[in-house]
């Protein structure tokens, strides 16, 4: 059976509270939610898009620390706080992939952690 790894960057947030940035199993990565905070703990803007990008643009970060790129990217998951923004995330997300896109799950959420727009997690495989 594979040993679990933490992957934690100083390039992305640091966890809030009893998790870690991301975990290494096998050939997968699977990250937290990443809120849209730069890594010194500074909440982008207000802009869905801002926060979007900066969303993915943590998620690169620590897959980057595990030795991965965004395009092995399997799955992703989406927390929105209102689905009417999608078209918007959706602009912003096509400048981070390319086909064949992830999976993806998009939920509309009634609160998130520090009442952010989006939080998005991810699964990668290094296969």
């Amino acid at each position: 059976m594979s040993k679990k790894i933490a992957i934690k960057t100083k390039n992305a947030p640091s966890a809030i509270g009893p998790y870690s940035q991301a975990i290494k199993i096998g050939n997968l990565v699977i990250t937290s939610g990443q809120i849209p905070f730069t890594a010194g703990g500074e909440l982008v803007s207000g802009d869905i898009k801002d926060q979007t990008r900066q969303s993915l643009t943590n998620i690169k970060k620590v897959l980057e620390e595990a030795g991965l790129s965004m395009d092995k990217i399997v799955k992703c998951t989406l927390f929105i706080q209102d689905m009417n923004e999608m078209a918007a995330i959706n602009e912003v997300y096509q400048e981070f992939f390319t086909e064949p896109y992830p999976a993806r799950s998009a939920v509309e959420v009634a609160r998130l952690p520090k009442d952010v727009k989006i939080e998005i997690e991810a699964i990668a495989s290094a296969e």
